[in-house]
């Protein structure tokens, strides 16, 4: 007879926790401006995170805002050299371009 539990798992092992322990779902959608914007940009590029990871910083800046995750530096997130893209940005390449 088997040693495992249901579908083969292990009842033994105790489970482990998540990393960041839990956080809260955005039931009062506070963040879905952001969310919505960094998911058209990984549509739109294809799906190259590399691309978006500006957007994904500041869908993660806003989560923290509104207590939806704990604060934390964005360097230990991994977005150590990504910065928000800024309005002047945006005109240096728009002038690049016309």
């Amino acid at each position: 007879m088997s040693t495992g539990g249901a579908f083969g798992g292990n009842r033994g092992l105790r489970p482990i926790p998540p990393e960041k322990g839990i956080f809260p779902l955005d039931h009062l959608h506070e963040c879905d401006a952001e969310k919505k914007e960094y998911l058209g940009c990984l549509k739109s590029s294809a799906h190259k995170s590399e691309q978006c990871r500006h957007l994904s910083k500041k869908y993660l800046q806003c989560r923290m805002a509104k207590n939806l995750m704990a604060k934390q530096d964005m360097a230990e997130l991994g977005f150590s050299g990504v910065k928000e893209l800024d309005s002047t940005e945006d005109k240096n390449t728009e002038s690049i371009e016309h």
